[in-house]
């Protein structure tokens, strides 16, 4: 099993580029993690046609990236909301089936309806919004925390 992590857009704060690399360097013990940047999509205006442009190209370079046998779980506010404990036995499960786990994290202004189609589980973290950046900080703590509770290993709570 690996995990990939597609996200649309670059980090730009070397502060979150550091924890980032610190929780890769963590999780390097139990998994193999890769994160793929992909490239978002310059708006011409904030029209709603020129978003849905957008998403549709940004959508298009992500399931590319993605194979029919992947197993895909897609950050999005309309998603499911579970606790630290479920998505660790989701992440056992699947650990288990040889797929590999692809997380999608969308640009700033989300995930196309057929990224979203071909998702296998689409997630909240919250009903609020957070930064895409700081989504994929917040991710990678909890694929971290997955793998220590998988393994009844002590971790801060």
């Amino acid at each position: 099993m690996k995990i990939k992590i597609l996200c649309v857009g670059k980090i730009k704060e070397n502060s979150l580029t550091n924890l980032i690399e610190e929780y890769l360097k963590r999780l390097s013990k139990y998994t193999n993690v890769e994160v793929i940047e992909l490239k978002e999509v310059n708006l011409k205006s904030l029209s709603e046609k020129d978003i849905l442009n957008a998403l549709v190209l940004e959508g298009k370079n992500i399931l590319n990236c993605i194979k029919k046998e992947d197993y895909v779980i897609s950050l999005c506010v309309e998603g499911k909301a579970i606790d630290s404990l479920t998505f660790a036995n989701r992440i056992g499960e699947l650990r288990g089936s040889g797929k590999d786990i692809i997380f999608v994290i969308g640009s700033s202004y989300g995930l196309s309806e057929e990224v979203k189609c071909r998702s296998d589980l689409k997630l909240s973290f919250s009903k609020m919004t957070f930064p895409h950046q700081l989504m994929r900080l917040i991710l990678l703590e909890q694929i971290y925390r997955s793998f220590k509770i998988i393994n009844r290993e002590t971790y801060h709570k």
